[in-house]
């Protein structure tokens, strides 16, 4: 009797049951789509050109993330028609349990002495890990946004100050702290608590001004930076098809017993420590030289261009690998519900909650940290002394 309940057709619902359900999910999505266009408007209206592309990416991937969905049910049924042996359908198993799909295979497959490649359950599981996981990119992208704003937020009232003549000096630095090996080890704790500091802001500004802005010593140059960071933004929010290479490797290796998911939830975390100390580090070599440069009296500072500082001479390089840490870090988080919704938080894929646990931690200190000091940090490294910046200053005075 059971059985039979659960392989209701559609034919056998009551038609308002089909009717509620539907009007509950064409409202939602609407809701949904209305709220984005009027986002848009709202963003086109303030000239936010950055942030209205950002939020183009991001319906892009909704819709990726939608078409993979769509295809996944089109192809249902000739999905579970694909048999395998069952030998091979033991290997690579994220959990050692006997899975009641295997036991209710279909007839077809159990007739060859085969199972089904994959089960309707865990297609079933697999459109709400994509569901999840597009609610999750969007709500970090989201966080992203806001805990860059905040950090900007700051940056604004050093600029009213800096306007009203309310100055710092940069103090000099003492003699011990002019090694290279210090300078990397002060760069490394400094993203943690201090990553642009008035002093080096309140430089960085006045030299950028000298070069670009000459004859407009009240120049803002927070909003230039509010705009520079928008344009990174956008950089950052989209799903490229490396990243969902990423994702295809990990589902690949997450295997019962290797621990995957753990270790690699601390690839962000040292991939994030690199990128902020490496930032860090250019942020006080050019403050530095800028407050040092011998020719700031015939206007033109910086003879260097500034990507010189990066890897490779490559600044967007970093700006890719930033890329990829938000999204490593919110696919891992998207999986990390994902499982907890799914399978609760003792099951076998969650592994013991020592492993659990840090992973959440490191996830919550990798989207803090990445947003509020690392991109913000990113944007006034690269903007403030480059060919490129020049052709951005025009669209934004």
């Amino acid at each position: 009797m059971g059985q039979e309940e659960e392989a209701q057709s559609l034919a056998l619902t009551p038609t308002w049951v089909v009717a509620s359900v539907c009007l509950v999910i064409v409202a939602i999505s609407l809701a949904a789509e209305r709220l984005l266009h009027r986002l848009g408007k709202v963003l086109k209206f303030n000239g936010q050109e950055a942030l209205f592309s950002a939020l183009q990416r991001v319906k892009e991937e909704l819709m990726i993330l939608g078409f993979i969905s769509f295809l996944l049910s089109v192809c249902q049924n000739l999905i579970n028609r694909i048999c395998i042996p069952e030998s091979a359908a033991r290997i690579m198993l994220p959990c050692i349990e006997e899975s009641k799909a295997r036991e209710d295979a279909a007839k077809l497959c159990k007739r060859k002495g085969e199972v089904p490649m994959l089960s309707e359950e865990a297609l079933h599981q697999l459109h709400i890990f994509i569901f999840v996981l597009g609610v999750v990119h969007v709500l970090f992208c989201v966080t992203t946004l806001l805990l860059g704003g905040a950090k900007m937020r700051t940056w604004n009232k050093w600029e009213k100050e800096i306007q009203q003549g309310r100055l710092n000096e940069r103090e000099k630095r003492p003699g011990w702290m002019k090694p290279s090996a210090v300078r990397w080890i002060i760069a490394f704790f400094k993203q943690f608590y201090n990553s642009v500091g008035k002093p080096d802001y309140q430089v960085l500004r006045s030299a950028f001004v000298l070069r670009h802005y000459p004859n407009r010593p009240d120049f803002d140059f927070h909003k230039y930076m509010v705009r520079a960071l928008e344009h990174d933004f956008k950089e950052v929010v989209g799903i490229s098809w490396y990243l969902w290479l990423f994702v295809i490797v990990f589902l690949l290796l997450n295997i019962n017993g290797w621990h995957t998911y753990f270790w690699l939830s601390f690839l962000p975390l040292i991939l994030l420590l690199i990128v902020g100390t490496k930032l860090e580090y250019i942020s006080t070599r050019l403050a530095q030289e800028a407050a040092d440069c011998s020719d700031e009296a015939s206007g033109n500072p910086w003879t260097k261009p500034c990507k010189e500082h990066f890897w490779f001479s490559h600044p967007r390089a970093v700006l890719h690998l930033i890329h990829f840490i938000l999204f490593q870090n919110s696919f891992e988080m998207a999986f990390f519900f994902w499982v907890l919704a799914t399978y609760g938080f003792d099951s076998c894929i969650m592994e013991n909650r020592s492993y659990a646990l840090p992973r959440l931690a490191i996830g919550i200190i990798v989207q803090v940290l990445c947003s509020y000091s690392t991109l913000p940090l990113y944007a006034i490294v690269t903007h403030v002394r480059s060919r490129y910046t020049i052709n951005f200053t025009k669209n934004t005075a």
